[in-house]
């Protein structure tokens, strides 16, 4: 069976519109969660990003099961690793300047952890982790880069939409196509085809 209704534990249009197209009724239900505290956690303890990404998608969709009684709930989360660096949705277009600049000649990973939940109960998870290498690109084209995207780019983790104008930043991308965009599609698919 294709389709049927989830709970996605997540504001993200992105994530919505993945799961819309591939024939999910899909509600919208953001957890209260503080996410740069749980990093920060994982960060001091010195946790691998994965480690950390499934933590917060767990948390939230844990969460949001809680409250819908026998409902599906898909939780997500995605960080960016580049270095020793973990980043974060920038909060304005000069914070967005800032990171691609540190991005630019070099790879970085989209670490994709995505749960689902029934019940408050954990009934899988997956982890992906592609690979995305940026151009050298000049200031002058990052400026026009941004004044063309817009504040579009502030939701995402990377200051970028590789389905939109961001993908002129990129000189390779190694990885599954919608666990760049926030959401490992295909593992996801399977599990919850199994579970109709």
């Amino acid at each position: 069976m294709i389709g049927g209704e989830l709970v996605l534990a997540s504001a993200s249009p992105a994530r919505a519109s993945l799961l819309e197209n591939a024939g999910f009724r899909v509600t919208r239900v953001p957890a209260a969660i503080d996410e740069a505290e749980v990093k920060a956690a994982f960060r001091r303890e010195g946790a691998d990003a994965a480690i950390c990404a499934v933590a917060l998608a767990t948390a939230k969709a844990e969460r949001v099961s809680r409250r819908h009684s026998g409902a599906l709930v898909v939780g997500a989360d995605q960080l960016l690793v580049c270095g020793d660096a973990w980043f974060d949705k920038p909060p304005d277009l000069d914070h967005a300047r800032a990171q691609l600049r540190a991005l630019r000649g070099r790879t970085h990973e989209l670490v994709t952890a995505v749960v689902v939940f029934r019940d408050g109960h954990d009934l899988w998870h997956h982890v992906a982790r592609p690979r995305l290498t940026m151009r050298s690109f000049s200031d002058t084209f990052l400026d026009e880069y941004l004044a063309a995207a817009g504040p579009d780019v502030l939701g995402s983790v990377g200051a970028y939409q590789l389905e939109k104008l961001g993908a002129h930043l990129f000189a390779r991308v190694e990885g599954d196509y919608f666990s760049i965009l926030g959401l490992p599609l295909l593992p996801l698919l399977d599990f919850l085809r199994a579970q109709q």
